[in-house]
């Protein structure tokens, strides 16, 4: 049996894009291990299918968080007995990089966004020169990759003449109660980082009647409660934390509206598919969304979303007040959720990523 040593630096009980893809390659005959982070307020794992490791670190956060993780990343995978390594994103990929060379074994580079133009990084330079130098070192080392989208992968290819393929991170294909009772509160999940125009839905909060749940953790939490309070609106926001997958779907299907929002600052933001887009797809609720091509592309499928460019907050309360009133456009967004979410779903997704992996085997036998 081939084994797949695959490694993030996220609190593996709520990552659910990696919990599709080591179940999908387990499901396939591979002996899958994840490897996280444990963080103190970790909650017990839960049971899966493939294997599961937490590394815990003194730092939880910022420069010394990645120095210390890397580190210990580093020596556990160099004891492990594995076939191929993959690494989620930039900020594991040095040790990745570094024992599979030691040990002579193939590697793979799972890229989900644009790292080093998240705006978190962009716009500090000296923070971007040093992930931008890890970037520029270890990527076209990586000859086998995927990426969430083809703009993201054309990226890769100009930048490092890589050929990454595409596999989009959705979900699988659960069954729903189309009849189940929307309730009247907007959603936002996932990462609370910048550039996720928090600046702007918070102060437009002020001029919306319904409350916002915001299900998620990141960099920007203490602004973010710095927001509530100067504009007010603390009472119409609701900071849930991390949530387990289960829950949060089903809290999700009760939402009214989603929100898939990025400021415009790097190529990332601009040419991301955001997990949470397909999310309020699958839940069938309906949400605004950034007007960007790949969400536009998929929109344009069946709308899904009351699509915008302009995000002042005056612009983000005008559009979301019309979709909470006007019923027609809302039952027609909602209907095409259903609709779409036939068509776009792990189950089809999983078999491009069945077939890349075994590629890539096919090469090392």
């Amino acid at each position: 049996m081939n084994r797949i040593c695959l490694t993030v630096t996220t609190d593996l009980s709520y990552d659910q894009r990696m919990i599709r893809i080591c179940t999908s390659l387990t499901e396939a005959g591979y002996e899958t291990l994840l490897v996280g982070r444990k963080k103190k307020g970790s909650i017990a794992l839960v049971n899966h299918l493939y294997r599961q490791k937490r590394l815990f670190t003194f730092f939880e956060k910022g420069k010394l968080f990645y120095i210390e993780y890397n580190i210990r990343l580093f020596f556990f995978l160099l004891f492990q007995q594995t076939d191929l390594f993959c690494a989620i994103d930039l900020d594991s990929i040095l040790p990745v990089w570094a024992v599979s060379a030691i040990k002579q074994k193939k590697r793979v580079y799972d890229a989900h966004e644009l790292f080093c133009e998240m705006k978190e990084v962009v716009t500090r330079p000296a923070i971007y020169r040093t992930w931008k130098k890890i970037e520029t070192f270890c990527v076209p080392k990586f000859l086998w990759g995927y990426t969430v989208n083809q703009p993201i992968a054309d990226e890769f290819k100009n930048m490092y003449g890589v050929h990454y393929a595409v596999i989009r991170n959705v979900p699988f294909l659960k069954p729903i109660d189309k009849a189940i009772e929307k309730e009247k509160f907007i959603i936002y999940q996932g990462s609370v980082n910048e550039g996720r125009s928090f600046e702007t839905l918070i102060p437009a909060m002020q001029w919306i009647d319904i409350p916002v749940v915001i299900c998620g953790d990141g960099n920007f939490m203490d602004k973010l409660k710095q927001l509530t309070s100067k504009y007010n609106v603390a009472d119409k926001v609701i900071l849930k934390g991390l949530i387990e997958p289960g829950e949060l779907r089903l809290l999700t299907q009760k939402a009214l509206i989603g929100i898939t929002l990025f400021e415009n600052n790097g190529k990332s933001n601009y040419l991301s598919l955001a997990n949470r887009f397909f999310d309020y797809i699958h839940a069938g609720t309906p949400q605004l969304c950034v007007d960007y091509p790949a969400y536009s592309e998929i929109n344009n499928l069946a709308q899904i979303a009351v699509v915008v460019k302009d995000l002042s907050p005056e612009n983000i309360a005008q559009h979301i007040n019309a979709l909470i009133n006007d019923k027609v456009l809302y039952t027609q967004l909602r209907n095409n959720c259903f609709e779409l979410r036939e068509q776009i779903n792990w189950d089809k997704e999983k078999q491009t990523l069945i077939l890349f992996y075994k590629k890539i085997f096919e090469t090392i036998d």
